[in-house]
């Protein structure tokens, strides 16, 4: 090997490596002043807690929590679940934008909760503000990501789905009547971390990602359908296409943990 030839391999092998790091600096929200932080990964500023049959702001036995960088959903103060349907609400109101946020649930489930929720949860987006949720209503009109794990009764379960409480979906050019449409994403074990993507343009078009990849898209976000129940029938304007509205995560009776929660609107 010559000199001159040893020299380019040694340059080749800078080059590489710098753009290495000038590309996973890219992929990071923090390289850029466009990307929000919505959690500050010390406490939980800006954020509403409404809890089915409590009061908005009432953070019924500590459900929501900072645990070291992650907001955690955990229910050791509670004795029984009873329905307790919950979601942390970030205090603003969005309407076009790119959220991102890694999940992953805990070893904990509480035994009276619906089995449905088992290794479930979601964050809620367009949803309607948690000021105008009502005490005894139980989910929150609005459109969800929905995170499921792996487990045994149900192999190979998709993550980055589509539910729709009080709302209802295009998919495929055309109104879908299921309450949840299930994505093409692959199946994760319960303690994978996860790495979403939720990119929202208004009432146009939805697309979700799970670790990078496309998985789900629909339009027409709107008002309309059932599952959402209690709640101030004026709110409930069916038809009516939602162009903003509040991002919740969830609380089922699953334990639960979000981090790296960003946001850049468009």
């Amino acid at each position: 090997m010559t000199k001159t030839t040893s020299s380019f391999i040694w340059m080749l092998g800078i080059v590489i490596s710098v753009s290495a790091v000038l590309s996973c600096k890219t992929n990071d929200p923090r390289s850029t002043e466009e990307w929000k932080a919505l959690f500050n990964g010390k406490n939980l500023d800006n954020w509403i807690p409404k809890i089915y049959h409590h009061d908005v702001g009432d953070n019924y036995e500590n459900t929501f929590r900072v645990v070291g960088d992650r907001i955690q959903i955990n229910y050791d103060g509670y004795d029984k679940f009873d329905n307790r349907y919950g979601h942390l609400f970030y205090n603003q109101s969005f309407s076009s934008y790119h959220l991102k946020f890694q999940y992953r649930f805990i070893n904990q489930f509480m035994e009276d909760a619906p089995s449905f929720t088992y290794r479930n949860s979601g964050v809620m987006f367009h949803s309607q503000a948690p000021q105008t949720i009502l005490k005894e209503q139980d989910w929150p009109i609005s459109v969800e990501y929905q995170m499921l794990a792996d487990w045994e009764k149900e192999p190979n379960r998709a993550t980055g789905n589509m539910c729709s409480p009080g709302t209802e979906v295009y998919y495929e050019g055309k109104m879908d009547p299921r309450h949840c449409i299930s994505s093409s994403s692959d199946s994760y074990q319960w303690h994978e971390w996860v790495e979403a993507d939720l990119i929202v343009y208004g009432d146009s078009l939805v697309i979700h990602k799970v670790n990078g990849n496309e998985v789900l898209r629909y339009t027409k976000p709107q008002i309309g359908g059932g599952v959402a129940n209690g709640f101030d029938p004026k709110i409930k304007i069916d038809g009516m296409l939602l162009k903003e509205g509040y991002i919740g995560l969830q609380s089922e009776g699953q334990g639960v943990e979000f981090k790296d929660i960003w946001i850049r609107e468009h």
